[in-house]
């Protein structure tokens, strides 16, 4: 199985991303966190943050000093609405100047510039319901733009030498299967098959290794309770609470069938980045201190199984 898959973890393991990030007090900085992936036996890191992990040829040399390849970055744009998205392309500009200026130091595979929706309040606050409730997902007009504008950025994207890969994310207009179906019959982008998120989102990624296998060219790999998520649908309480409540707990903890899902991924010849995510939004010290403990345990759990 391990060969061409090349495992990587994501500072949001550790409580690294936008919303901690400068923020809170207790978040490690970027050197302690590619410290830690590099200790755990990780091959790779996503970016987090634009400047987190380092700015320039900086990263490219923190990088390369620990053995590590820069697997993704992250960015949520609106496509549906074309204003809004003009405004956020400097985002994915810089982002692309970054992959840029780590290349020179590259190892593994090349970085996937890792596209979610932006999403809307709306869907923010009703976390998990799209998979039953379609009323609260895009009209036809709204996806005749979403592809669109989906469009320009993959262009964008190919333009500037990086092949990209669309995440789907609970709390958007891309979360539920159905959703999934929607963008990869608008685009010939590839999907990056998140198994945490399409749990809560209320798929089974077993099941959609077998029916988007030919379109997966990015893995993230995450377990998930569902009970959580039912739990945060019957409070009515908003998608920060996956994180806050540790929804997405440590590979072999929750409802995810892991050994299945890699046997699936296997079944296919999935070759290529597969990148360890636990998403959590500690608030204490000790929170964060575990936070790294998951991940190394995270690696072990894989390395037993031939990865």
């Amino acid at each position: 199985m391990t060969s061409g898959i090349v495992v990587a973890n994501a500072p949001v393991s550790y409580g690294a991303f936008e919303l901690t990030v400068g923020i809170d007090p207790h978040v490690p900085d970027g050197i302690q966190v590619l410290d830690e992936v590099a200790g755990a036996g990780y091959a790779g890191i996503d970016l987090g943050p634009v400047g987190y992990l380092g700015s320039g040829p900086e990263l490219g040399e923190r990088l390369a000093a620990r053995g590590l390849g820069l697997s993704g970055a992250y960015l949520e744009l609106p496509y549906a609405d074309h204003p809004a998205l003009t405004a956020a392309m400097p985002g994915l500009e810089a982002m692309l100047d970054v992959f840029d200026a780590a290349a020179p130091n590259r190892v593994g595979p090349p970085p996937r510039p890792t596209l979610a929706d932006a999403g809307s309040e709306m869907r923010r606050s009703r976390p998990g319901r799209a998979v039953t409730d379609h009323h609260i997902g895009l009209d036809a007009d709204a996806w005749r733009r979403f592809g669109e504008g989906l469009a320009s950025v993959v262009a964008r994207c190919r333009d500037r030498g990086y092949e990209p890969t669309f995440h789907h994310e609970t709390g958007t207009f891309v979360e539920a299967p159905w959703e999934i179906e929607r963008v990869l019959e608008l685009s010939d982008i590839g999907l990056c098959l998140d198994t945490g998120h399409l749990l809560l989102g209320g798929g089974d990624p077993v099941a959609a290794v077998g029916a988007w296998g030919s379109r997966i060219n990015h893995v993230h790999l995450k377990d998930a309770r569902r009970s959580v998520m039912r739990e945060i649908i019957a409070d009515g309480a908003p998608a920060t609470d996956i994180w806050s409540r540790d929804a997405f707990p440590a590979l072999g903890d929750g409802d995810l069938d892991g050994d299945a899902v890699l046997g699936a991924l296997e079944a296919i010849g999935y070759r290529g980045w597969l990148i360890v995510e636990q998403d959590t939004l500690p608030r204490t010290k000790e929170r964060f201190d575990r936070a790294a403990a998951d991940q190394r345990a995270n690696r072990q759990y894989l390395a037993r199984r031939g990865l």
